[in-house]
């Protein structure tokens, strides 16, 4: 067999595509998609009437038709799966060097991740570091249903995500090796070479950085809406979403839930109609109460409570409202700590300014000081 050759591409003169950021489109062979509660419903009737498989695991996988393999995503990079347990059951252990946001959907459960024990409920949201061996079970006499995010899109994509199905007994919990109160020190000095910052880092400190604790955290529901239910008295006038990002402060200033992406968890009182946006990062939604319509690209896409939907896709113009009737609720993960730390976070939150790279710049601002007084 032939060795493979590489394709060199001419670029000469090529114009660019577009010279202003109104000229600026989004990828349009990733349109929203939506996968309805009935659907979700089905496949949780379906995984539960199946035998119990070897390791434990009912599983689908939720992809858009644009999604590459490998790479097999929702949106580019994120990956969502819907996970069943029966009554009585639990999982066997695995880790892999992807990071997830998990949220129950229906149920109760525990999940043990490392060396601590998260006991669930409905809405609840918790995250799993990398390569930290975990497993779940169900004590309760109900169906347990849930929803993962992770990066095993992207690292698919990259062909390096690496799953040990079978982690032996004596794998690192998450907190072993790690002490956060004492000093770390560097294998070699890094020398400054400039006065403007160049520094030259020698490959015994390259190889050995400065750690950082991953811990797997959890948000219960009951805590965040007690917290949410707050910003329903900010009324219409508000330019502001209101929500809340569930914050890991592992991920410092790229504000996230993992290192790859955040979770909001968002109220919408009865009414409220969004002003228009776009943002490089793609969001995903998921309805637990209420209905509404996002409006994507100029097009209305419905939805309601149990929908899960990609409701925009990076850099579309987009804006979401809620019915009359209940409040809305909905959890949204999107890929936005990953493009602050990639500096690629271009961000228009009103679409007569100017858009900015958040994370590098002053971001925006909201009229919260002025109607609170």
């Amino acid at each position: 067999m032939s060795e493979p050759k590489p394709v060199i591409i001419d670029r000469t003169g090529e114009a660019l595509a577009g010279s202003t950021i109104s000229q600026l489109k989004p990828a349009q062979d990733w349109p929203p998609i939506t996968i309805t509660g009935e659907q979700i419903n089905r496949e949780i009737e379906r995984l539960a009437d199946l035998p119990r498989p070897a390791n434990g695991r009912r599983q689908v996988m939720f992809t858009h038709p644009s999604a590459p393999t490998p790479g097999r995503g929702l949106t580019p990079g994120v990956q969502v799966t819907l996970d069943v347990l029966k009554p009585g059951e639990e999982t066997t252990p695995i880790r892999h060097n992807s990071t997830q946001v998990n949220f129950c959907i229906q149920g109760r459960g525990q999940t043990i991740v490392g060396d601590r024990e998260i006991n669930y409920s409905r809405y609840d949201v918790w995250n799993n570091p990398s390569f930290i061996t975990y497993r779940h079970r169900n004590k309760s006499s109900k169906v347990l249903a849930r929803l993962t995010y992770s990066n095993a899109a992207l690292l698919e994509m990259m062909r390096v995500h690496l799953i040990d199905e079978n982690p032996s007994s004596d794998c690192p919990a998450s907190s072993e090796g790690l002490d956060p109160s004492g000093p770390f020190k560097a294998a070699q000095s890094i020398q400054e070479i400039s006065e403007d910052g160049a520094a030259l880092m020698p490959y015994e400190t390259l190889i050995n950085p400065r750690p950082v604790q991953s811990n797997c955290l959890h948000w219960p529901w009951t805590t965040v809406k007690s917290n949410l239910d707050k910003l329903d008295k900010l009324g219409k006038s508000y330019t502001g979403r209101r929500l809340y990002l569930l914050f890991n402060p592992l991920t410092d200033r790229f504000n996230g839930t993992t290192p790859n992406f955040f979770a909001t968890l968002t109220i919408r009182p009865p009414g409220i109609v969004d002003k228009p946006h776009r943002h490089v990062s793609s969001a995903i939604n998921y309805y637990f109460q209420g209905a509404g319509y996002s409006r994507v690209e100029g097009k209305r896409y419905n939805w309601k409570a149990g929908d899960l939907m990609v409701s925009a896709p990076g850099w579309a113009v987009h804006n979401h409202a809620s019915n009359q009737g209940d409040p809305v609720y909905e959890l949204t993960i999107q890929d936005q700590p990953l493009n602050i730390y990639m500096e690629s976070l271009l961000w228009q939150e009103d679409l007569a300014g100017a858009p900015k790279i958040l994370g590098t710049r002053q971001g925006f601002d909201t009229n919260l000081k002025e109607i609170s007084g």
